[in-house]
């Protein structure tokens, strides 16, 4: 089912179980296309601003809120935040241009942070997409708030991830980009041959509600920051 609803595009998930083929579909591994990126130490690939004004225009106003940036990198997606007008407090297990609030393990370490309205971040994947799962895991233990991972657009596919999507209460939406996303700032950039979307998932204390499907280009994103 679609919908109007002022952003771009929605379509409401209907919650489905496999039965019979489908069960063997279900448990067959997922393959990802390659990024056509070199793999770069760290994991380090920023987010340019048009992914982070994506997610913006799909949430409420961040006006005030503190959101913490666990794979802070350069800070490229911290900026926007800030400029939104979110208190943004940021982490990394490295430092590169620009210093961190904090040097953690987002996976491992405790987080001396304090009250955290909302966790917003490109994590590294990993083999298999394991990393990114482990992010998204640890993100909705640590914070009660909102939840964004930005992901392969398939990341929601496969019966190892079901519990963060499909049996999730609190998965709120997905944002599918029409365009590729640039990785690497500078002259020379280019977007990758992968696609990807934002993975969102709602406060605990909101009601219970199906998930929304979304899709945003640079077009849509340029015209909302016009009327901005």
């Amino acid at each position: 089912m679609t919908s109007c609803r002022g952003r771009i595009c929605t379509h409401v998930w209907i919650k489905s179980l496999p039965i019979g083929d489908e069960m063997d579909k279900e448990q067959r591994p997922v393959t990802i296309v390659s990024s056509g990126y070199a793999l770069q130490e760290n994991s380090l690939y920023q987010t340019e601003p048009f992914g982070t004004l994506t997610l913006l225009r799909h949430l409420p106003d961040v006006s005030g809120w503190r959101i913490w940036e666990c794979a802070a990198g350069n800070h490229l997606m911290a900026d926007v935040l800030r400029e939104a007008g979110a208190r943004v407090l940021t982490s990394d297990i490295a430092v590169y241009d620009h210093p961190h609030d904090y040097m953690i393990d987002f996976l491992k370490d405790p987080a001396p942070l304090g009250r955290i309205d909302a966790i917003f971040t490109n994590p590294p994947y990993g083999a298999s997409n394991l990393t990114a799962r482990k992010f998204c895991e640890r993100a909705l233990e640590r914070c009660a708030g909102w939840v964004a991972m930005l992901m392969t657009d398939g990341f929601d596919c496969g019966s190892t991830r079901t519990h963060l999507f499909r049996d999730n209460p609190r998965f709120h939406a997905k944002i599918s980009f029409l365009d590729r996303l640039m990785w690497f700032p500078g002259p020379d950039a280019k977007t990758g041959t992968g696609d990807h979307a934002w993975f969102v998932w709602r406060p605990t204390s909101e009601e219970c509600r199906p998930a929304q499907m979304y899709w945003a280009s640079r077009a849509d994103v340029a015209r909302m920051e016009e009327c901005a």
